[in-house]
Order: structure tokens, then C-alpha cells, then sequence
């Protein structure tokens, strides 16, 4: 799965692809609408999702991952709402990732992930099989 192309605006809901990058900012693609526009680095932080890992208590697990584990264990263990409680988000992220860092993972990071993951899967956007092919 290439999450390279895949960013997160600060300020923007849902996720964006990249298009190109210039000095004082990026220009990106809303996924919903098409709409191509430039965001400036001076008013919004970026990340992008192939940066992002989740702590465990050896090292990290990139987003990728925790994605393609979600999606192979969602027929019998559906995405959870992001409106649970924080208990019962931690409860299922460890079925998904049983070693990731209690201390260092936070409840707002489980919530993103699942929100990026949601996003990503109702737009057919997640490509497992190019991962089998590496």
C-alpha cells in the first residue's frame, strides 16, 4: 500500500493527496471533490501518512500496518466508532496492535487512526495487494 501520496491538513477534515510541493507550501487534492488547491506552510502543519508510526514497546509499527491488520481482522472485528469511550478504543486497538505504548499512545492517536483508516477504506483508497507483491 503507498500512503506517500496521502497527507493530513491541520485545519482540513479527511485526508488529501499530494500533488506537488513548493517552497512555502503544498499543493494537494481534495479526495471527495477533486478540487486542486495550495495550502501554505505558513498557516497549516502537514502529515504525511507514510511518516506515521505507532509506539510499541520494542519500537514502532508503521501506519501501513495497523491499516492492512484492520483490514484483514474487520470480519470479525469490525471498526469501532470513534465516539466509544476511551476504554473501550484502547480495547480494541489491542487486538489490533497488542504491544503498542500505553504511556505513549494516546486515545486522540487511536481516534485519528481509525477516522484515516474509515476515510481511506469508504473511498476504496487502500490497496492491499501491492504489499503482497514487495
Amino acid at each position: 500500500m503507498k500512503l506517500d501520496k496521502y497527507i493530513s491538513v491541520s485545519g482540513f477534515s479527511g485526508i488529501s493527496e499530494l500533488i506537488n510541493t513548493r517552497n512555502n507550501g503544498l499543493i494537494v487534492k481534495d479526495l471527495d471533490s477533486g478540487k486542486i488547491r495550495f495550502i501554505s506552510t505558513r498557516k497549516h502543519q502537514f502529515t504525511p501518512l507514510a511518516t506515521v508510526a505507532i509506539y510499541t514497546y520494542d519500537d514502532a509499527t508503521e501506519l501501513k500496518v495497523i491499516f492492512k491488520k484492520m483490514h484483514e481482522l474487520s470480519p470479525e472485528l469490525p471498526v469501532i466508532d470513534i465516539k466509544k469511550s476511551g476504554n473501550e478504543l484502547k480495547e480494541y486497538f489491542e487486538k489490533i496492535l497488542p504491544d503498542f505504548d500505553k504511556d505513549r499512545v494516546h486515545v486522540s492517536d487511536i481516534k485519528k487512526v481509525i477516522k484515516w483508516y474509515n476515510f481511506l477504506n469508504e473511498r476504496d483508497l487502500l490497496d492491499f495487494s501491492s504489499d503482497e507483491e514487495e
